[in-house]
């Protein structure tokens, strides 16, 4: 399944290691470092020119690591995850 984190962006949910809120997780200097990091890097992809309001971490099959920044809440992209794992859930009769 994939899940869609805005514009023409869309992951597989296998791949997504965390979704974070940018509110509230950047006030740890950890995450700071490592969002920075991630950028000098080339690995940040920023999916909208809206105002960000979280990142999602995935890692492929390759083992290589990509970083989103999406204008959608991270509240938002998990209720998408909990709706997209429901309906693959359904018994068909």
């Amino acid at each position: 399944m994939y899940l869609h984190l805005g514009q023409d962006t869309v992951v597989n949910m296998d791949e997504i290691v965390g979704i974070f809120d940018l509110d509230t997780s950047t006030v740890s200097k950890a995450t700071r470092d490592y969002l920075a990091k991630a950028e000098k890097d080339g690995l940040v992809v920023n999916v909208s020119f809206d105002l960000p309001k979280s990142f999602i971490v995935c890692r492929n099959r390759e083992n290589k690591t990509q970083v989103y920044i999406s204008p959608i809440s991270s509240a938002t992209l998990l209720k998408r995850t909990n709706f997209v794992y429901s309906i693959s859930t359904v018994k068909k009769k």
